[in-house]
């Protein structure tokens, strides 16, 4: 999206007139006009003010976004596995509601270095994991090889990625706070729109609270887009909710004590039945 479309497409969600945006910047309608028909930009003087009156970042008008690739590439560098290999408290619940006994189709959203790929491949589970890190990439392929199981490892952008897969279960951890805000609806549609009748939906997402403290690598949490408590649940009103959870906990990853606050989710899909009783 060029940053013109950007710029209509905000102001409309505001409800703005190309006059009323232009008043609030002290210029033409002509000009908001030539910069979204596209024949001219605005002055980069102008953009942290146009972002403010638009409730949007500079980033996001210019269609710039973060990718998280380099500092994984170094937390990933050591031989010891960052995050650990034992699996998310999630996967148990996998385990329960969707016992193996015929072989779910997977997707591992954001695996990192594999250990919950890895754990589902080792329980029955058909398992695609996709990664923005080499690094992490080639790890979950060695811890797939000592557990002598196998996981269709692919590297791919959160922000880029286009499901070509009807998937039975869908997994993230720890990872959706790289998802901008401004994408996430169209995100969860097409993750929805790619998982079969009764899929499960298994997820978690950091959410902000102002009482908790920046993690201590502060690098990283300046270039996320902090979460509200209940938001991931909006973007499934229409799922039937197995686990709704919010919980704050210790964590010591990089080596320091610190806390965070975060919200895990189940959801299934269901069949939509009409007044008949028919499903579709």
């Amino acid at each position: 999206m060029s940053i013109g479309e950007m710029i209509a497409r905000k102001r409309k969600e505001l409800g703005y007139t190309q006059q009323k945006l232009a008043e609030q910047l002290s210029i033409s309608f002509q000009a908001v006009s030539k910069w979204e028909n596209g024949s001219s930009l605005p002055d980069i003087t102008m953009l942290p003010q146009l972002a403010d009156i638009l409730h949007t970042s500079v980033d996001a008008l210019v269609g710039h976004h973060y990718s998280p690739q380099t500092i994984y590439e170094e937390k990933y560098s050591d031989k010891a596995y960052y995050w650990g290999i034992e699996p998310n408290c999630l996967c148990y619940d996998i385990l329960r509601l969707r016992p193996p006994v015929r072989p779910y189709r997977v997707l591992d959203i954001g695996c990192g270095e594999g250990k919950d790929a890895v754990f589902l491949a080792r329980n029955g589970y058909r398992v695609s994991a996709f990664d923005i890190s080499d690094a992490g990439l080639n790890k979950a392929r060695q811890l797939a090889h000592a557990c002598r199981t196998q996981v269709d490892l692919f590297r791919a952008d959160l922000l880029d990625y286009q499901p070509d897969d009807s998937f039975d279960i869908v997994f993230s951890s720890g990872v959706l706070h790289y998802l901008p805000a401004d994408r996430r609806r169209d995100f969860f549609e097409r993750l929805k729109a790619s998982t079969a009748p009764h899929g499960l939906h298994v997820m978690n997402v950091f959410v902000h609270k102002p009482f908790i403290a920046s993690a201590p690598d502060a690098e990283e949490s300046e270039r996320v887009e902090p979460w509200l408590s209940g938001e991931l649940f909006s973007y499934y009103h229409d799922w039937r909710f197995h686990l709704q959870q919010e919980s704050i906990f210790d964590c010591m990853s990089g080596g320091m004590p610190h806390q965070h606050c975060m919200v895990s989710m189940i959801a299934e899909k269901v069949a939509i039945q009409d007044n008949k009783g028919f499903a579709f």
